[in-house]
């Protein structure tokens, strides 16, 4: 599973190439669709390509699309292959589905002009800020660009916010009696041994969301991650903090019977589980409301540019978006859609509760620095 997601900022680079030749898209033949896919290589719109049919065509003949980090049971991403190969007969290859943000974008700057390297890349959103600040992704403004809101998206169209969830904590009903709901419930003694999280939080995405999480519940801020260090410290020092890894296999086995993690994963679990003998209740925790989103974006130098611009063409139309939200994921488009009528309610409505009002979201320098606390401060805590 996709764990390893943390947010950072200092990551090496290398200067984008100022165009790509012909030959490198394979795009050597004067028909249209050939004329397109060139086009393709600095289109920042289908309209560009000349136009979304001669998009297709010049994906279909380019025939493949790399891609990396993709694990076929993370947000139904798996479906969303299939369904994108059946649909446009273009193969797209997965390389390393466990991969972490960071080595996604090694791959990019190594393969900088190489067959071999990413066209398109799914990673956290502070990676892709980091990413299009080195110059390493391409514009492209997919067709449903102005309903992506202001701040999930990069205003020059180099990476755009697709999916993304809330730190929510899972409990195994059958074993749990009564399941907490709040970071303060966490606290009760009654959990002693019980409370895990998916991994360090100094390298897995989702724990330290949890620390983010709890620092919020804490009065902590964005700019302010130590209440959340205090809590797994009180944890740890009660007794209730467990530093088994949780997974599904622990959960099944009654090593992990509550565990923090996205709402979009541990919402997945539950029918899975389910089929286990497992009772998994899911709740988003009122008093430590932390989402975090990934984004989409094109690598500048993409050896299938017609192919990855066509891919996110697919992933931000409905259909694309409602398979996202079947991986119990929350599309970034879900508010749009729910206005326009293409949003798959019956869907939507197995969604872990959401907390009322508007979700604020921290800036590239707050996750950067909080990260930074996160290593520095959990080994004296509850890493210890």
């Amino acid at each position: 599973m996709r764990l390893h997601r943390v947010p950072s900022a200092g990551l090496s680079c290398v200067l984008a190439a100022a165009a790509l030749g012909l030959s490198a898209c394979g795009l050597t033949s004067t028909d249209a669709a050939s004329d397109s896919g060139s086009k393709a290589a600095t289109a920042v719109s289908a309209q560009d390509a000349g136009g979304l049919d001669a998009l297709v065509a010049a994906a279909k003949k380019e025939g493949k699309l790399n891609a990396i980090a993709l694990p076929r049971d993370w947000t139904n991403y798996g479906e969303i292959i299939d369904t994108f190969e059946k649909k446009y007969g273009i193969k797209v290859e997965v390389e390393n589905p466990d991969a972490s943000s960071q080595d996604e974008l090694a791959a990019v700057t190594s393969r900088k002009g190489q067959d071999r390297s990413p066209d398109v890349i799914d990673v956290g959103s502070a990676f892709a800020i980091s990413a299009a600040q080195q110059n390493l992704l391409a514009q492209y403004r997919v067709s449903a660009f102005d309903q992506i809101p202001q701040e999930q998206k990069d205003a020059q169209a180099r990476w755009y916010n697709d999916f993304g969830g809330y730190v929510s904590i899972g409990c195994d009903a059958a074993r749990v009696k009564k399941c907490p709901k709040t970071f303060a419930d966490l606290l009760d003694p009654r959990y002693k041994g019980q409370i895990a999280l998916t991994g360090n939080p100094t390298k897995s995405g989702s724990a330290f969301g949890a620390v983010y999480a709890a620092a919020l519940a804490n009065k902590g801020s964005f700019d302010d991650i130590k209440p959340g260090l205090d809590f797994f410290a009180r944890l740890k020092n009660s007794g209730n903090f467990n530093p088994v890894e949780s997974s599904p296999a622990t959960i099944q086995k009654g090593e992990t019977p509550i565990s923090i993690n996205w709402d979009y994963l541990n919402a997945g679990y539950v029918d899975d589980l389910r089929a286990k003998g497992v009772d998994w209740k899911v709740s988003v925790p009122a008093d430590g409301v932390y989402s975090q989103y990934y984004s989409q974006a094109i690598v500048k130098w993409a050896p299938h540019p017609a192919a990855a611009r066509l891919w996110q063409e697919f992933l931000y139309s409905p259909e694309g978006q409602n398979l996202w939200l079947k991986g119990h994921a929350r599309p970034v488009l879900m508010p749009s859609m729910q206005k326009a009528g293409t949003l798959d309610t019956a869907v939507a409505a197995k969604l872990p509760k959401a907390p009322a009002g508007k979700t604020a979201f921290p800036t590239e320098g707050q996750v950067s620095k909080a990260k930074q606390d996160v290593v520095q401060g959990w080994g004296r805590g509850a890493g210890e």
